[in-house]
């Protein structure tokens, strides 16, 4: 998924007009930094974080950086594509406010449509096609239409949920009344062929114990890593995502039992195998190798 780590598991936020800010994001050890130009940047300061982002991206950054544009259909975002999806240091381009197929469409028809297959910078033979694009559902109307935003161009890589927004949107009180669109969208990716979506942000950075519980119902539901708005959270979401030493020795225990006999078969302690469960395995032990 990008240049540094097969799976990303830690996606960190940074203000767009805090050019500093984004400086230590890049250290932090995240695996993609988003640079955010909506809701993190005043309005006044939009044109600055436009310019200070466009900036940074003249040349690649030494991780893959994806820069969250202004809400799709408002006034602010084809200034932000036309300002930051040609330069060669952009990864990915992160939407808000989708709520239907054609959104994606036009975005990727005015970025360029195409990108490298991997999310990481463009090479320079592939600048011209336009970056990786990555949808969030922050609406009842997007969750409806997940899977048509899912599917609707090539270009899109990843979908996932602006919890924040459809919290308010739903008027859900408690966190388990988002679980069924967090399912629904889970399912459109995998659905749509997409990689599994990244958890939303955990918004108090002093909850550590509230994240890694929050991470680990997440990874229940079939979600792989997530965003983040401090780095104190980064290793508190990458130790939940990747698998135990349990999960690990599981993992081993059924590739090697695959590699000797073909086909269905039950192991010594009784678990049944079949082709799906070590495709599962080799997963496990693709995203162990970060560890």
């Amino acid at each position: 998924m990008t240049g540094t780590a097969p799976f990303p598991l830690t996606w960190l936020y940074a203000p767009g007009d805090r050019p500093h800010v984004v400086a230590k994001a890049l250290g932090s050890g995240a695996d993609v930094v988003v640079v955010d130009l909506e809701d993190a940047v005043a309005p006044e300061r939009k044109e600055y974080a436009r310019a200070a982002t466009a900036e940074l991206l003249t040349e690649p950054p030494p991780v893959p950086v994806h820069v969250r544009v202004n809400a799709v259909d408002g006034p602010l975002a084809g200034q932000d594509l036309d300002a930051v999806a040609p330069l060669p240091g952009l990864a990915g381009l992160r939407l808000p406010k989708v709520s239907s197929a054609g959104q994606v469409v036009r975005v990727a028809e005015r970025a360029g449509a195409g990108g490298s297959p991997e999310g990481g910078a463009h090479p320079p033979s592939a600048r011209g096609a336009g970056p990786p694009l990555y949808a969030l559902l922050e609406t009842a109307l997007a969750v409806e239409h997940a899977y048509a935003i899912a599917s609707a161009h090539p270009s899109l890589r990843g979908v996932s949920i602006g919890e924040a927004d459809l919290r308010a949107d739903l008027g859900v009180r408690n966190d388990g009344g988002l679980d069924w669109s967090r399912a629904r969208v889970v399912v459109a990716a995998r659905a749509a062929g997409l990689a599994p979506p990244t958890q939303s942000v955990h918004p108090d950075i002093r909850d550590l114990e509230g994240l890694a519980a929050s991470c680990a119902h997440g990874r229940t539901l079939g979600f792989l890593g997530r965003a983040a708005i401090h780095p104190r959270q980064l290793p508190i979401i990458e130790r939940a995502y990747l698998p135990t030493d349990r999960e690990l020795e599981e993992a081993e225990t059924i590739v090697k039992a695959a590699t000797t006999q073909q086909g269905a078969q039950a192991l010594p302690d009784g678990r049944f195998i079949d082709a799906a469960v070590v495709a599962a395995a080799q997963r496990t032990l693709t995203l162990a190798r970060r560890r």
